[in-house]
């Protein structure tokens, strides 16, 4: 976005260059024990499909979100060593179903004309995954990324059960390590009266609609629009959030179960997950919250990502190599 002010926008342009210079960097992983066993620095020019997939499809996630998401480059590119998953205000067109629902897996199971259900949405959109590719039980997971703001965008860095072991959702459970909603929205309790926060939760429990999560959330330190690093440390018994190098939540064994599952203390969260990246426009959350609704205006918004590195430690659990309590 230009200003008409020149000397106004060079200023601006200086602030928000020191302000994320100021930035806390992240300690290396390493440090602590930690060792990189998969990455994507986004070098290239393409999405790398050996390590990712492609989501197409007009579901909504369940949460009536309003983007189909599409495999093409205008919705998911890599250029100048970042990913961007862009959302356009664009009439689109897509299956009605997820891909895995359409082939009967992950705990559903389509029949006759229902697999070819086709359905329109005003927006398109971006989502990608790991699944059959990179798949892993415990480590730490980060991604250095940067967000979009408006009201109705809704960015995140998650995982999903890859087997759904424990049965549909959420009985096999949901890591969602960072989403965000509305970013630069009214918020009368963040600072500067807009929304600046960055959720960390799971998902478990009972099957719907008797499920239930626990999250927890921290603010953004200025500027909210600047690239931030975001991260989980995921044990058999805890699991360890961080923004920017900073720890904000904590969550055990006892906070989270499964009622498909009686004998192990750790399930669901005792199997293979892989990771998911994608930004979502609208749906029953960001709807309901700062200025209510969505706003078709100020497109194209994008998630842009750096970086996106997993690393175990070599107790086989995280314990060892614990960056903090």
């Amino acid at each position: 976005m230009t200003n008409k002010f020149l000397g106004r926008g060079m200023a601006a342009a200086i602030l928000v260059f020191f302000m994320q210079a100021a930035v806390p960097a992240l300690a290396n992983p390493s440090e602590t024990g930690w060792q990189l066993v998969w990455s994507d620095e986004f070098d290239g020019d393409s999405l790398d499909t050996t390590k990712w997939n492609y989501e197409e499809d007009c579901w909504g996630g369940g949460n009536n979100e309003r983007q189909c998401y599409t495999d093409k480059t205008e919705n998911v590119s890599v250029k100048d060593g970042v990913l961007n998953i862009t959302a356009l205000k664009k009439t689109t067109k897509g299956y009605a179903w997820p891909k895995s629902w359409r082939a009967g897996i992950d705990g559903m199971k389509l029949r006759g004309k229902q697999r070819f259900e086709k359905a329109k949405r005003p927006f398109s959109s971006g989502r990608i995954t790991t699944k059959n590719k990179g798949d892993w039980t415990y480590g730490r997971f980060e991604a250095r990324m940067k967000l979009p703001t408006g009201q109705g965008a809704w960015p995140a860095f998650w995982m999903m059960p890859t087997d759904w072991a424990y049965g549909g959702w959420p009985l096999s459970g949901e890591i969602d390590i960072m989403e965000a909603i509305n970013l630069g929205m009214d918020c009368p309790e963040c600072e500067g009266g807009r929304e600046d926060r960055v959720y960390g939760t799971l998902h478990f429990g009972k099957s719907w609609p008797k499920n239930t999560h626990t999250s927890r959330e921290t603010h953004l330190t200025a500027p909210v629009t600047g690239f931030h690093t975001y991260a989980i440390e995921w044990e058999p018994t805890q699991m360890r959030w961080y923004v920017d190098g900073k720890h904000f939540s904590t969550l055990t064994q006892d906070d989270w179960f499964t009622a498909a599952n009686t004998e192990s203390a750790n399930a669901p969260f005792d199997q293979r997950f892989h990771i998911i990246l994608n930004l979502a426009i609208g749906g029953k959350w960001p709807e309901e919250h700062n200025n209510v609704g969505f706003f078709s205006m100020d497109f194209p918004k994008s998630v842009v990502v750096d970086y996106v590195r997993v690393y175990q430690c070599p107790d086989g659990t995280g314990e060892a190599c614990r960056s903090s309590n």
